[in-house]
């Protein structure tokens, strides 16, 4: 997506995550945090690469990468919630 949509509007839970996570200047809202570790680069975990760090993974998640699927023109999402 464009990088404005990820901000405002971000789909997949994991990038809600991490927006929720990121400190702002003019807000006393208390930051999200996201448990666990980055997955690795290297040997990348089953399924979708966020499952062992998102609050909603599925078992589906864990065994097969989810397609890329077209929420509008120009914003995508790799999720089994929207699949």
């Amino acid at each position: 997506s464009h990088a404005d949509d990820f901000y405002t509007n971000p789909s997949h839970p994991y990038s809600q995550k991490l927006i929720a996570s990121v400190p702002t200047l003019r807000s006393d809202k208390k930051l999200e945090f996201i448990p666990g570790e980055p997955p690795s680069l290297i040997n990348p975990p089953s399924g979708c690469r966020f499952h062992p760090r998102c609050p909603h993974a599925m078992d589906i998640c864990r065994r097969e990468e989810p397609p890329e699927i077209a929420l509008e023109k120009g914003h995508y999402v790799r999720c089994w919630l929207y699949g």
